[in-house]
């Protein structure tokens, strides 16, 4: 999960060059133990071919892109659409059709699909936690969080959130506190990447993750 201002040298991700096959294409990051992580890496990157524009736009100079492609995923989803704004696919009358640069549905996910997943989670579960939990509601709320730099299954990505929040201890005082925590995580991702920031004032947080918007199109 990738929400610190710079992730750590140790973990950084790193760019393979070459394999027993040639040249590995750029994008791909490398896991902790030195080989190519799947799910670390976007479907487009680890199936050349499948690049669209839009990555291709968001790709930085130098082949630098591999950590940026990663809070990419993480942050916004695939193709520049953003889980704050809700849309992560394209749709014909209503019914998802696949992309071709993600996985066909049947294929485990790549780190795209997981970091979208992953803050609807989250996000979702703020939006419904209790206004005044429990000490045990806070307790279960904290495991929570803490256990996801330990057991993400993107080392880069876990490695980084948990630097963040060694930076911005979570806050489970409520959901209100607990929404805005997140949101401003989220927020510090779109940052780095020029996006724009989400309003973390719970009337917006809670229209985009619990009541839908006022004019009833969700409903």
């Amino acid at each position: 999960m990738t929400a610190s201002p710079a992730a750590s040298t140790a973990h950084a991700p790193t760019e393979p060059t070459s394999n027993s096959k040639g040249k590995m294409p750029p994008g791909m990051v490398m896991g902790p133990d030195g080989k190519p992580c799947k799910i670390c890496t976007a479907f487009r990157n680890w199936r050349p071919g499948t690049t669209t524009g839009t990555e291709a736009r968001e790709r930085r100079p130098g082949g630098q892109n591999s950590t940026a492609a990663m809070m990419a995923a993480f942050a916004s989803g695939a193709g520049g659409s953003s889980v704050f704004k809700g849309t992560t696919s394209t749709t014909s009358n209503s019914t998802t059709t696949a992309r071709a640069d993600a996985p066909p549905p049947n294929c485990p996910p790549d780190v795209e699909q997981l970091g979208r997943a992953t803050w609807t989670f989250l996000h979702t579960t703020a939006a419904y936690y209790p206004e005044r939990p429990t000490p045990t509601q806070r307790a279960n709320m904290l495991m929570l969080l803490r256990a996801l730099p330990l057991l993400y299954p993107c080392t880069n990505c876990a490695d980084d959130f948990g630097e963040d929040m060694k930076l911005h201890p979570p806050d489970v005082s409520g959901r209100v506190g607990l929404s805005r925590w997140l949101c401003e995580r989220h927020n510090e991702v779109n940052e780095k990447l020029g996006k724009e920031r989400f309003d973390c004032a719970i009337e917006k947080t809670d229209e985009r993750w619990k009541d839908g918007p006022m004019d009833g199109s969700c409903d």
